[in-house]
């Protein structure tokens, strides 16, 4: 990942360093176990706990074996005595990598847990803030009726919580323990070696594997997050429409040094809610990859850990950075609600049309007939820019079945936001 797009606690986390390190505390966590079930003896065992590594060893030692593994193993070596014949004893490569790996995803979506439950903080703030400002709802782009700015923002808040539980759910099952060797039987390992290390790690293992930890646990997590990023881009998207020119209700903040263009100095442009839906579309190409990880060769192939190695750090990165941003983002989003106001009505007035069909429809008349009425009246205001109300109480076969104060009653705001509170009852 690129770095401006990870921030620092993930470039530490995704280090050769740390992977390493997370290697060496699945070789000791292994060792501790073999001592315990009386292997070790204790001499070799307390001489093993001072064992320690040098990244430019591995990477002299990897130019020559061509294995990250062997090389690390042979990098531990160096800084042991004899006790070192009991590194890496009746493991295998993955058993390390998959086992290191899944302690390096519990830190990390440690992190994204936290980072979702700071967005979902943001989302309730505004729902809360904006319940009853009013907004001009729209289907297919076009007027409808009027709805509450905030609830948007329950909407989405509402859509987090079952979020973070697919991704609570999600992550318990890439943070798995596997030490059952080379094809997944334990033939030179034992399944109380790799229970005693699950529960020093705190982590669950693998009821059963191969060489490999199933690749369908990481093309699910890889799904959710590409589900995570893809409710950002919900978000950004309504976001950027509302602050388009023609429509001015919302803007991005914009900082008195910041510039929105190199040509026209009167720019203010959306760039956060446009970052958030170009990476959103990494996101789910990523989750691609993952998918064709999942059918490997036998017991165990290596095409996924090449795949691996890049959208395990990138799409996690991302996420992260994603979160974070966004949640800045909306945190000082500027609201424009006189502008909200007046869009309301932009259109003459023909938004009230279902409550002035429902009203004709409650005095007697039938649906098809009080529909036509209401709809020629209706795109009349609209063709001749015509207030709406004023075409109703010109209308004498309208007069013939409802008052004038009747109609007027059905322009009002209040009768849309009437049940917010009930809405909002059920989400927070």
């Amino acid at each position: 990942m690129i770095s401006r797009y990870q921030r620092q606690v993930f470039k530490e986390l995704w280090s050769e360093q740390n992977r390493y390190d997370a290697f060496l505390k699945v070789e000791l966590e292994a060792s501790s176990a073999w001592h315990v079930l009386g292997l070790i003896p204790d001499t070799d065992f307390e001489s093993l706990k001072k064992a320690t590594f040098n990244l430019k060893d591995i990477t002299r030692f990897e130019e020559e074996v061509k294995h990250d593994v062997i090389a690390f193993t042979k990098a531990v070596s160096l800084s042991l005595g004899d006790e070192k014949k009991w590194v890496h004893y009746g493991l295998t490569s993955t058993d390390v990598v998959d086992t290191a790996q899944s302690i390096i995803l519990r830190d990390v979506n440690n992190i994204i847990k936290n980072d979702i439950d700071l967005f979902k903080n943001v989302l309730k703030q505004k729902a809360l803030l904006y319940k009853h400002t009013p907004i001009i709802g729209r289907t297919h782009g076009i007027h409808a009726e009027i709805t509450s700015f905030g609830l948007k923002f329950a909407l989405w808040y509402e859509d987090f919580k079952r979020l973070s539980a697919l991704f609570n759910e999600a992550a318990q099952h890439v943070e798995i323990v596997k030490l059952s060797g080379a094809v997944g039987n334990y033939s030179a390992t034992t399944p109380q070696l790799e229970e005693i290390v699950s529960k020093s790690l705190g982590l669950k293992s693998a009821n059963v594997a191969t060489q490999t930890l199933q690749r369908d646990r990481h093309a699910h997590y890889m799904s959710v997050i590409a589900l995570v990023g893809s409710e950002l881009e919900k978000i950004a998207v309504e976001i950027r429409h509302l602050s388009r020119t023609e429509i001015g209700e919302v803007s991005e903040n914009f900082d008195s040094s910041q510039k929105g263009s190199s040509a026209m100095p009167h720019k203010k442009n959306p760039i956060s809610s446009e970052n958030i839906c170009g990476l959103s579309r990494v996101l789910k190409g990523y989750m691609v990859a993952s998918f064709d990880n999942i059918a490997l060769w036998h017991e165990r192939d290596i095409s996924h850990s090449s795949v691996e190695r890049i959208i395990l750090p990138d799409a996690t990165s991302l996420l992260d950075y994603m979160l974070n941003r966004y949640a800045n983002t909306l945190n000082r989003l500027v609201v424009h609600d006189q502008k909200m106001l007046e869009n309301i009505y932009l259109t003459q007035g023909v938004i009230f049309t279902q409550s002035v069909l429902h009203l004709l429809i409650d005095k007697g008349l039938n649906r098809e007939a009080a529909y036509d009425l209401v709809q020629k009246i209706a795109l009349s205001a609209l063709s001749t820019q015509t207030s709406f109300l004023s075409l109703l109480l010109e209308n004498e076969e309208i007069n013939k079945i409802v008052s004038k104060d009747e109609l007027a009653l059905q322009f009002g705001i209040e009768k849309h936001l009437r049940f917010v509170d009930q809405i909002y009852s059920k989400v927070f």
